[in-house]
């Protein structure tokens, strides 16, 4: 078989794992040819190819970004659409495509398929929101980054008897904030799913002060001030129609400052939480699933995802991971939050 390959929406750690995966049993197992195209579903409408030998995947499992390139381009604008992809397909002799990419990726895959485009998914996004699949690659290097990050600004926070505030990825779930703030030890963890008010945050903050600590707040860029209508975004939308995120780290230190008189700092992590090395469990995992996404191909699983269930990979078809976000269990932020303050 031929079989298309690309990557879309925002990058993960373990892209490139995924690509070396499927490529190396895909080519040495079972003979099949693979064109990868550039920039997602960009790459894909514009018929912009690389090729995908055993050559071009050797050594990149311990890379970050994608060998690939990503976009969020939406395959129905523009130029595109089903009649264009079927165009391309019949221009390369494909078979298949591996679609790998979060929410909005298996959201236009889902309408190809039901287009009868022969496509098998590849869950990603460093969010873990995505329902169907217990973990997706790059959220446990996220999860480390950003830890890493804040066991730095406790120790300037120290320094100076400041509260710092960290602002991490997540869109609109808190298991990246809920994670990476209980390995550092926060002292408050803001998420989207909890509506927690500035009395309550600033409490925790002056607990902590009083103590002799240096207050630690973990915010995810999704959350939601009290009595706000929604998330912060100053950014604009994406091309799926959704807000970019982020700046709510800058917009509550200054009132935790006013109400505490508890000179604040806030930093957003940002991007950092995506890029470089990925972990050795994403590796793993993004290892295991193009694996996997060659076997569903052999299958003619069309339409499905492979997906992390305990510790076995299942297949599961689109719509099961398009119903509704992965949120944050209330007896996970329960638990956590006994350590706040």
């Amino acid at each position: 078989m031929r079989i298309g390959m690309l990557t879309s929406g925002g990058d993960a750690p373990g892209l490139n794992a995924v690509i070396r995966g499927a490529v190396l049993v895909g080519t040495t197992v079972h003979h099949h040819e693979f064109v990868g195209f550039t920039d997602g579903w960009k790459g894909l409408v514009e018929n912009d190819t690389l090729p995908l030998t055993r050559h071009e995947v050797k050594g990149i499992s311990k890379q970050g970004g994608t060998i690939l390139g990503t976009s969020r381009t939406n395959p129905f604008e523009g130029r595109g659409g089903v009649d264009r992809i079927n165009e391309v397909f019949a221009e390369n002799r494909l078979d298949a495509l591996i679609a790998i990419g979060g929410e909005g990726t298996l959201a236009a895959a889902k309408r190809l398929t039901d287009a009868g485009i022969r496509i098998v998914g590849v869950p990603k996004t460093v969010d873990n929101d995505l329902d169907a699949t217990d973990y997706t690659f790059g959220f446990d290097t996220a999860v480390q980054i950003a830890t890493e990050a804040m066991d730095r600004l406790r120790t300037t926070g120290d320094a100076h008897n400041r509260c710092m505030v960290a602002e991490v990825m997540g869109r609109h779930v808190g298991w990246i904030a809920l994670h990476s703030g209980m390995a550092a030890g926060a002292h408050a963890i803001l998420i989207p799913e909890q509506n927690t008010s500035m009395e309550q945050l600033c409490a925790w903050v002056q607990s902590a002060y009083d103590r002799g600590r240096a207050p630690l707040v973990v915010v995810a860029e999704g959350f939601t001030l009290d009595g706000a209508d929604e998330p912060h975004s100053e950014r604009g939308l994406d091309a799926f129609g959704r807000p970019r995120l982020g700046g709510i780290g800058e917009l509550i230190a200054p009132m935790i400052e006013a109400r505490t008189g508890i000179e604040t700092r806030a930093t957003t992590l940002g991007h950092i939480q995506r890029g470089g090395t990925p972990s050795a469990f994403d590796r793993v995992l993004a290892t295991r699933l193009g694996m996997a996404a060659i076997a569903a191909v052999n299958d003619e699983r069309w339409g499905e995802m492979v997906a992390l269930r305990g510790t076995e990979i299942v297949r599961v078809p689109f719509e099961a991971a398009l119903g509704s976000l992965k949120t944050v269990p209330q007896e996970r932020y329960d638990e956590a939050a006994l350590l706040f303050g």
